[in-house]
């Protein structure tokens, strides 16, 4: 079994919105099977198809399993673009890229080429602005950062159900900078 968790940071005037959880089954997220592409859009739209899962911004996030041999599209149009490789190997603009690769893409259209079975995750968006991120938390501020660690630690944040984390205590020093 395998997962990829994933955290899309919020434009600035959503940052501070109620938190929210929602969870998706496989049937539930549109899928396609195109030419050795089996592919499944988790959020926002690409490919002729829009995810349920609200977004704040625009944006896309799929999943492709491709057969060896296949190509695929990564969606244009987006100022910020990457790829992941969870499993295989791909070629891009003629490089071989093994798995556990994130390639941050040039904003203009691109095409994946499996060279074994593959599957890869692609991704793209607008972008929000310098963010600050600490093990879940994700902010615009250095302070607010710290605030959400203080009552994570004190218990004052509500979880999904069934999550069982362990608190990670902040680090001393900066926190890093992600832009």
């Amino acid at each position: 079994m395998h997962g990829v968790q994933a955290w899309v940071a919020l434009p600035t005037e959503h940052e501070e919105s109620a938190p929210s959880f929602s969870n998706y089954s496989g049937s539930d997220l549109p899928q396609w099977n195109d030419a050795g592409v089996v592919g499944q859009l988790i959020a926002g739209s690409a490919y002729g198809l829009t995810a349920s899962a609200t977004t704040h911004s625009p944006l896309f996030y799929a999943h492709l399993n491709m057969a060896s041999g296949a190509t695929a599209e990564i969606p244009g149009g987006h100022r910020e673009r990457a790829l992941y490789i969870a499993s295989g190997a791909v070629e891009l603009d003629g490089k071989r890229y093994e798995a556990g690769k994130m390639l941050v893409l040039a904003s203009i259209a691109s095409r994946v080429l499996a060279l074994e079975q593959s599957s890869v995750m692609v991704l793209g968006g607008e972008p929000v602005g310098e963010r600050y991120i600490y093990w879940n938390f994700v902010s615009s501020s250095k302070d607010r950062l710290a605030q959400a660690a203080s009552d994570w630690k004190a218990g004052r944040m509500k979880l999904p159900d069934a999550d069982n984390v362990e608190f990670i205590p902040l680090p001393d020093g900066p926190m890093p900078t992600f832009r």
